[in-house]
Formats: structure tokens, C-alpha cells, sequence
């Protein structure tokens, strides 16, 4: 199966000055914004690569004895929660005695974004060496914090694909397209190279329970063992690519002392007044916290394998597909033989994709899909592509679940509550939108990580997940999906005229909607002339 059709596609260069001949002054005007754009010299960077000598530190001390115990395999604990998603990152810059190797697509300078840079600096005054990679996507405005954070002896951040500091990024968008639209979605979180975090999570409130109006339901893994080492051989060479920039080498110049103290001690009052959140509370009283700490994390050992894009992949023709991560992954689709599960919040299967999923379930695989609804979802331009293949789904038996908006899951494999005002965790939720990455081939073997079955993920940005073989995890996750989605979702079909139907409960009762379930005229029509727009490979 092809996870979507390769785009057609240009090499992009570093100079993305273009366009000859007569425009309109409407396209002569928008390309001035960001004309003759060509980035600055990025060789003056000096290339790094992951610690190796860390098998004496205490997770190194740690990891080796259990994974000799488990038959050389790798531990992995499943992070559904948020809150235990941000202790686990938290608790690894605690307990990291050489290096934390951090990269993010989104890295937001809100709560939790702001606890976690904390630890980092911590961790730094310790001695450890931290490198945070970083996408330049939701930088803008942010170069100062990013050098003074740099000033740091033990701190290096870089940030992957950036936009000219000269030019408006607006007009980027339009002078750049195809270059700086292709962004670096990875999310990996690495300490002393014996232990990391992979998934679907961002670093931002949302991710992490901690935002009263928007909770993501997602899904991350914490891995120690032998399949760490690969995360961190993707990290470096990210890290080492042309793509990615210290911030000195886009122009930002070294703030004075004065001004680093006085951040840092911006940054330790702020911490100061969270003291008594749920957040620090959290990580001061958590039993993961101590169990990392003891080595007594309840890991289930198993054979892990790691996948990624190379981030040649960015700047490359769309049908280098031996670049994609999903060419990696196209044997598990194609070799399943009973049944695969597929949670993926940005769902878009283009026709390559609905051709293969229609061919696994005529030849007798069970196939679920749980994606976002319209009302779920926080980027209703996707909603726009997915709708396209979601009724030739139905009909060639693809079994597809919708996130029902008006309910609060506390993770995409897990318990629920209603949106009553109910606490989750000392926490309000407000509104869901599945956030996970999770496919489930035969019970037997896991994909986690931040690939979205959408032509964005597949053929323009980057990504990295793992795949864990175990019968124990895959059957546990495909139990609690499937028995939760008809609670937590809509199941979809048609009806006697060919026309979707959503069914599903509500307040302990069965509902059924012949529209996409709580809606409005607007957005619907809003969405159906997204449809016809021919942005799919954007999306």
C-alpha cells in the first residue's frame, strides 16, 4: 500500500529569488514582500553528534542491566496522559547527567514551554549538554529569547528551515513556497542517550492538558534501550544539516550579560509563582517521577524499531521517495493479514491510499480509522481533503470513526469524560481534538510517532516514529480503541440514499446525524468549497 502518491516536485536551493517575464501587479507585489530572498552563510556552524561514553550515568547504569534482563530489548511505556507526558520530559532533564538532545516542531513560550526550558537550564548549570533543535515555523519574533538562551556555555539552539530575518515571512510564503512550507515535524526528546521520548506531542499547553479551552488527545512513547541510539543518530544528523541555523548565523547579535540576567531571573520568578500548580505539583509528587528515578519504571521489553525521514527530504524532488519515512513503513500496511487500526488526527489517504486501504479490506483485514470530525478538528482545511475519500471508505468497508467534539477523552486509548465541568486530573477541559499518531498492524506491532496519513506528512515535511513488537501493547491499544470509539466517536455509514449518517451517544443515549455533528451552516459550507480548491498536496 502507498501511504498517499508522491507529489511532483523541484529541487529547492539556498537562493529562492525567482520569477521572469509579466505578472500581474497583484503577484509583483506580494513576491516584492519577500523578493531576491537568499539566506545568510550557515557553514561557520560547528557539527556535533550524540554522546556515546554515557553507560556509566544512572540511566545508562539503568537501561543496561534491564534490557540485558529482557533479551537485549528496548523499554517502552506509553504516555496517553498529558500530565504524565509532561512529568516524564521534566523528570528526564532532572535525571540527565551528560546531554539532552530536544527537537521540536512547536516549541510555544507558554506554561509548560516555559517550566521545561527551566529544566533544560538547569540540567545546563549541572554540566549537561543540551542541543534544541527547533522548526523555525513559530519562532517568528523569538531570536533574542533564542540567543540568550545560547549565552549559556552548556546551551546550543538551532533552528531547522529557516525564514530570511529580512524579508516579511508573509512574503515568504509566496516567493518561498515549496521551500519554506516544507517544515521539520519531528518530536524527539533524548537524555544521555540511554532514554527518549517520541510521539505525536508539541511542546504547549494543549499537548499537556494545561490550556482550558483546547485539549489534544495524544499519544507519546518513552523508550530506553538499544532503539535510543537511532533516535539520536536521526537527531544528529538534523542537527548537522544545512538546514539548521544558529540564530547567530540569521544575524541575531549576542545580547549583553545585563540582559541574560535579567531573563533568567524573569524566567526563575515566573517559575517561582507556579509553585503550587498542578504542573510543579505534579512533577514533585509523581510516582513516574520517582519510579524513573529508582529505575522501577514498568517498561514492556520488546523489539523497537525507529523510522524517519532524512532531512535531505526538504529540500529535495517529492519523488525521492527512498528519502520518506513512509516508504519505510509501507511493507507493515501491505503485510498485514487481520486487521489494522489506524489513528491519524490529520487524515487525508489520496488516492493511492483509499485504493489501499479498500484492497486490505477486500481481502478480508479488518480496517478502522478513528480521524477528527469537522467540529474536532483544529484545522478544518484537512477536513476538506479527507471528505473527499471518506464515502468511497464506507463503501469498500472501511470501518471509520469521527471525535465527537462534545466529549473529553483523557487520552485516544483510555477513559472519557463529559464536557460538564468535570475535573480531569485537577484540570477543566473545555473541547478535544484528537492529536495521535498510532497505527496497529495485527495486534502484534505499534507505530508512535508524528506521521499523519496526509500529503503534508507523507511527501512535505519531515517526521520520525517507532514501530514496537508487541503482542501485549497492540492488543491491549486495540482493545481499549475499539471499545471506547463507539463511546468517544461517530461511526459512520451510509444510508439507503448513499448519504453519511453519524451515530454515536450522548448523555447515555443513542444520537444519529445526517450532517456533520455540531456544526454550523458556515463552517460546513466553508469546508465544501475548501474542497474543490486543488491545495491537497498543502495538506
Amino acid at each position: 500500500m502507498r501511504l498517499g502518491a508522491a507529489k511532483d516536485g523541484n529541487t529547492q536551493g539556498k537562493n529562492s529569488c525567482s520569477g521572469r517575464g509579466r505578472r500581474s501587479l497583484l503577484v509583483v507585489f506580494l513576491l516584492s514582500l519577500g523578493a531576491c530572498v537568499s539566506m545568510p552563510p550557515n557553514e561557520s556552524r560547528n557539527p556535533s553528534y550524540a554522546m556515546m561514553d554515557t553507560g556509566d550515568t544512572t540511566l545508562g547504569q539503568g537501561v543496561a542491566k534491564d534490557s540485558s534482563m529482557n533479551n537485549g530489548n528496548t523499554g517502552a511505556l506509553l504516555l496517553g496522559d498529558g500530565l504524565d507526558a509532561f512529568v516524564a520530559r521534566a523528570v528526564l532533564a532532572h535525571v540527565a547527567q551528560r546531554s539532552l538532545d530536544v527537537q521540536y516542531y512547536l516549541f510555544h513560550r507558554d506554561l509548560t514551554g516555559r517550566l521545561l526550558i527551566d529544566e533544560l537550564l538547569k540540567a545546563a548549570d549541572r554540566g549537561v549538554r543540551v542541543r534544541l533543535l527547533v522548526d523555525d515555523m513559530d519562532m517568528a519574533g523569538r531570536d533574542m529569547g533564542v540567543a540568550t538562551l545560547q549565552t549559556h556555555p552548556n546551551v546550543e539552539v538551532r533552528l531547522f528551515n529557516p525564514f530570511a530575518r529580512n524579508r516579511t515571512r508573509m512574503g515568504q510564503y509566496i516567493s518561498r513556497f515549496g521551500s519554506v512550507t516544507r517544515r521539520m515535524h519531528n518530536k524527539s526528546f533524548t537524555a544521555d542517550n540511554q532514554a527518549t521520548i517520541v510521539g505525536g506531542r508539541n511542546i504547549g499547553n494543549e499537548y499537556f492538558s494545561a490550556d482550558p479551552d483546547l485539549a489534544f488527545a495524544d499519544m507519546d512513547v518513552l523508550l530506553a534501550g538499544p532503539a535510543v541510539k537511532e533516535v539520536s543518530r536521526s537527531f544528529d544528523l538534523y542537527w548537522n544539516s544545512a538546514l539548521s541555523y544558529p540564530v547567530s548565523n540569521l544575524g541575531q547579535p549576542v545580547p549583553p550579560a545585563s540582559e541574560v540576567a535579567v531573563q533568567r531571573e524573569a524566567l526563575r520568578q515566573y517559575v517561582s509563582t507556579q509553585e503550587s500548580s498542578v504542573y510543579i505539583q505534579a512533577l514533585n509528587n509523581s510516582k513516574l517521577a520517582s519510579d524513573i528515578e529508582n529505575d522501577s519504571v514498568d517498561f514492556r521489553w520488546a523489539k523497537v524499531e525507529i523510522f524517519y525521514d532524512l532531512p535531505e527530504k526538504i529540500t529535495a524532488s517529492r519523488d525521492q521517495t527512498e528519502l520518506h519515512l513512509s516508504e519505510q513503513l509501507a511493507p507493515y500496511f501491505a503485510n498485514v493479514e487481520k486487521e489494522a487500526i489506524i489513528l491519524s488526527p490529520y487524515f487525508v489517504p489520496g488516492k493511492g491510499g483509499t485504493k489501499g486501504l479498500c484492497a486490505m479490506s477486500a481481502r478480508g483485514v479488518d480496517v478502522t480509522v478513528l480521524t477528527n470530525s469537522l467540529a474536532s478538528t483544529d484545522v478544518p482545511v484537512v477536513h476538506a481533503g479527507y471528505i473527499r475519500y471518506r464515502k468511497k471508505l464506507l463503501q469498500c468497508g472501511v470501518h471509520v470513526f469521527e471525535a465527537n467534539s462534545k466529549l473529553v477523552m483523557a487520552d485516544p486509548a483510555g477513559q472519557y469524560q463529559r464536557e460538564d465541568g468535570k475535573k480531569e486530573k485537577g484540570l477543566g477541559l473545555s473541547r478535544t481534538s484528537l492529536h495521535a499518531k498510532m497505527f496497529v498492524f495485527d495486534r502484534e506491532k505499534t507505530f508512535i510517532g508524528s506521521l499523519n496519513l496526509d500529503p503534508r506528512s507523507v511527501t512535505e515535511n519531515t517526521e520520525i516514529g517507532s514501530v514496537i513488537y508487541s503482542s501485549e501493547i497492540g492488543g491491549e491499544l486495540a482493545r481499549i480503541i475499539l471499545d471506547k470509539s463507539p463511546n468517544i466517536a461517530f461511526s459512520l455509514s451510509l444510508n439507503e440514499r448513499g448519504k453519511v449518517i453519524w451515530s454515536g451517544f450522548e448523555e447515555g443515549r443513542a444520537v444519529t446525524y445526517d450532517k456533520e455533528p455540531h456544526t454550523g451552516f458556515f463552517k460546513r459550507l466553508g469546508v465544501q468549497i475548501m474542497r474543490v480548491l486543488p491545495i491537497e498536496s498543502q495538506i
